[in-house]
């Protein structure tokens, strides 16, 4: 008599690919299931003929479009987001490039001159 294997635990397609979709990690995933990974390996190749991480790889990336998708409706009510979505993604910083960071130190300069040059003006007059 031929000796039968305990019943395929039950998981459910979608879920495990919103999972995915969310970026949890395969732990977290085996978990919600209450499975282990050599079951979430099997069932990956069962049900998608490839390995859970050739999955994960596919179905993590509509996951990363609708994060992207909110970030880009949120930049337009947030200044920080904005900014933040600008030196991520256009390569824009806060740091002035060399020549005007130049200029700008000269500017500083002077106007500390003229500072001091009216404080002395001052002095002598008062």
């Amino acid at each position: 008599m031929a000796k039968m294997g305990r019943p395929l635990k039950e998981i459910d397609q979608q879920q495990f690919e919103n999972l995915c979709g969310l970026q949890c990690t395969q732990e977290e995933i085996c978990a919600w299931f209450d499975v282990t990974v050599d079951t979430i390996w099997s069932w990956c190749k069962r049900t998608y003929g490839k390995t859970f991480s050739e999955v994960f790889r596919q179905k993590r990336g509509k996951g990363k479009i609708s994060l992207r998708r909110k970030q880009f409706k949120l930049a337009d009510t947030s200044a920080a987001m904005a900014i933040f979505l600008g030196k991520n993604m256009l390569g824009q910083s806060d740091k002035l490039p060399e020549e005007e960071n130049a200029g700008m130190e000269a500017i500083v300069n002077l106007t500390k001159s003229n500072l001091e040059l009216a404080k002395n003006v001052q002095r002598e007059t008062g």
